[in-house]
């Protein structure tokens, strides 16, 4: 039996979950207030204050440190890599600390910190947001200077992609999907054969938009509103992550809310939420186009998964075009243990 500990970074928040094997034993979701982080000036200065944290709460629980074999972290803003299992190296912990300012760059610092306490125990990270398989044609740009980039939710999509294949009794190295996760942000991509061939650059480029992101924007305009004077870098740079999508158009990024004033008869929140499903459709039907329509199937992840209205939107679209299937949620940490267990069952790990 193996015993895992899954950590996984937040903006305000820090889950941790103990595996035994399979198993799910715990999971808690450390909440941190503003006035917790307001100090640091950095988010990777957090990691300390982190780690401290969650052995305490790993105390509380009277987990035995000693019984574990692995500390899994989220992946960071590292360089692109393909996809996998990667041991956590200095190297890596050297790119992360001079990387941009992602809360998930905390993830293999906090596993190889409490790994080194323990005899034995090994620290990894897996698929991180920067995996990148992309085919050489769809790095293309119309500016050689600005080539396409893979930045999407990675951990998510691969695991969906795993466990659909599971429930047709076959691997996902033999599939051909559209995944797509909806939540605070969108990626929608074309798996072939087990790599991402294609995908929208989901952190702070194009594509749908979302709850908090603006998505695919008229690139012209943007440029006049960045030389105008009215808006500094910061505020440019929140207009498009943060503060764009549905936060700017209705003022919220819960869709749960959204929903309910589409109940009670607002036409305006209505026809903003079939936009963000309508762009989501038309992402599909592109990476539809990347499979050359040999498509295994389409499918939808992530917490706004749960929402009938965006589902059932983007089902009238696509519904015609491929089979749908729907996974909501997310299940990260057991994702992150049980890369982590396939390594400590025999599967080599990568070298970053």
């Amino acid at each position: 039996m193996y015993k895992i500990l899954s950590i996984n970074p937040g903006s305000t928040s820090t889950k941790i979950a103990i595996y035994e094997d399979e198993k799910l034993q715990s999971l808690h979701t450390i909440r941190h207030s503003s006035e917790d982080l307001a100090d640091f000036r950095r988010i990777i200065d957090q990691y300390e204050f982190r780690k401290k944290i969650i052995l305490k709460r790993l105390a509380d629980d009277e987990v035995d440190l000693n019984e574990l074999s692995a500390v899994v972290g989220r992946g960071g803003l590292m360089r692109p890599i393909e996809s996998g299992v990667y041991e956590v190296n200095d190297k890596m912990i050297e790119d992360l600390k001079n990387g941009g300012e992602h809360a998930s760059n905390l993830g293999a610092l906090l596993a190889r910190e409490i790994a080194e306490q323990i005899p034995r125990c090994r620290a990894f990270i897996v698929d991180p947001v920067t995996v990148d398989e992309l085919q050489d044609v769809a790095r293309i740009s119309g500016l050689p200077q600005f080539p396409r980039r893979s930045t999407f939710h990675a951990l998510n999509h691969k695991a969906i992609g795993r466990k659909y294949a599971m429930t047709i009794g076959t691997t996902y190295e033999k599939l051909n999907l559209v995944i797509v996760h909806l939540g605070g942000g969108i990626s929608v991509a074309a798996h072939r054969l087990g790599r991402v061939i294609d995908t929208n650059q989901a952190l702070d480029g194009f594509g749908p938009f979302s709850p908090e992101r603006s998505g695919t924007m008229d690139a012209g305009a943007l440029i006049r509103a960045c030389f105008e004077g009215k808006y500094s870098l910061e505020e440019i740079q929140k207009m498009l992550v943060g503060r764009g999508g549905l936060v700017a158009h209705l003022g919220t990024n819960d869709v749960k809310e959204i929903a309910q004033r589409i109940t009670n008869g607002d036409l305006h929140a209505k026809l903003i939420l079939e936009a963000m499903a309508y762009n989501v459709a038309k992402e599909i039907a592109a990476m539809l186009a990347v499979l050359e329509g040999n498509t295994d199937a389409v499918i939808l992840t992530g917490g706004i998964a749960n929402n009938q209205f965006v589902v059932n939107y983007i089902k009238k679209m696509i519904a015609p075009l491929a089979h749908l299937v729907v996974y909501p949620g997310e299940d990260e940490m057991e994702a992150l243990a049980m890369a982590g267990l396939r390594v400590l069952r025999g599967e080599e790990p990568k070298e970053y």
